[in-house]
């Protein structure tokens, strides 16, 4: 009864842990011919996230920025770097509410455009471009900060024996079924203890 978890919008534990050690073989996946653009761009995003946002934005974005610079072919490589930076920043920013005031950091999309001398409208046009290429919505479970996890309310939704239901209130041991999986990023119970 426990084993029926259902995640539909997630990869098999198998096939993440084969992807990561590929990556990891690779020396990261990013061709020689993409790295020099990828490398401007990356410094863009950190310098950028360094001077506004938070060490943590930096992260997630350097993430993103990578895993377009794997993309074959890179979709990295037409395109100004600047506006590529402001659209992965823009897509990171947007998973996780930059723009509500009641966020720290916090700031408006818009002003994000202007920092990178892109326009309004071609700054949206790249996110968009990056959310569509990646399927990504909001409350996305891979793009959102970690710091942001436990109030991301589609982390915790799991399907059990066809009932859809907050795994953070179910018995420890469906817990630790459901992290075995890899449908959730840590045990609940175990945060509640701390």
């Amino acid at each position: 009864m426990v084993n029926q978890f259902v995640r539909d919008d997630r990869k098999e534990p198998e096939q993440r842990k084969t992807i990561m050690a590929k990556r990891k073989a690779t020396s990261g996946g990013i061709g020689d011919e993409v790295r020099p653009v990828f490398e401007e761009i990356a410094g863009l995003v950190d310098a950028f996230c360094r001077d506004h946002l938070s060490e943590e934005y930096a992260i997630v974005c350097r993430r993103m920025t990578e895993k377009l610079a794997r993309k074959r072919p890179s979709p990295l490589v037409s395109g100004k770097p600047a506006t590529w930076a402001c659209g992965i920043v823009r897509t990171i920013g947007w998973v996780n509410f930059l723009d509500d005031k009641t966020q720290s950091p916090h700031m408006k999309l818009r002003d994000i455009d202007k920092a990178f001398g892109v326009g309004e409208s071609t700054g949206q046009g790249k996110s968009m471009l990056i959310r569509k290429m990646f399927k990504i919505g909001t409350f996305d479970p891979d793009w959102m900060l970690p710091s942001r996890m436990d109030d991301n309310p589609l982390i915790w939704m799991l399907t059990v024996n066809g009932f859809l239901m907050d795994i953070r209130d179910a018995p420890r041991e469906a817990q630790e079924v459901a992290f075995e999986k890899g449908l959730i990023p840590y045990i609940p119970d175990d945060q509640a203890d701390d």
